[in-house]
């Protein structure tokens, strides 16, 4: 998949509804993927999907912190040790998936997202 996903637009029937206060449906965990990312739009929001296991699934802000491109939907999938972590796509700085925090540029860091699987669909909570 290369386009943006749009909440509510990846496939018919997707109810743009928010699931919760915070938590807001975006696809199924089906329509990611594996080891590959894709962005999508959530109230108002560019976020990069990351499906890096059959049920576990990361989100960032698309938003390449030492540039300002959205970009990180095409960054490098990779690990420092147990550490699932992101790699930009154009100036290579590495950045752990679960807390942001960047490993090559110290004072760096890429927004996190809490994500959750409910009935087979991805749900981000900003």
């Amino acid at each position: 998949m290369t386009a943006t996903l749009e909440l509510g637009a990846l496939a018919a029937g997707i109810d743009e509804a928010v699931t919760g206060a915070d938590w807001h449906r975006v696809c199924l965990v089906d329509d990611l993927e594996p080891a590959w990312g894709e962005a999508a739009l959530i109230a108002g929001r560019q976020i990069a999907l990351f499906r890096t296991g059959p049920n576990e699934v990361f989100a960032v802000a698309h938003e390449d912190p030492a540039t300002g491109a959205h970009v990180m939907a095409r960054g490098i999938l990779g690990s420092r040790g147990a550490r699932p972590t992101i790699a930009s796509p154009l100036h290579k700085e590495v950045y752990d998936l679960e807390t942001g925090e960047c490993f090559s540029t110290p004072g760096l860091s890429l927004a996190t997202f809490s994500t959750r699987i409910t009935d087979g669909f991805i749900e981000i909570g900003l």
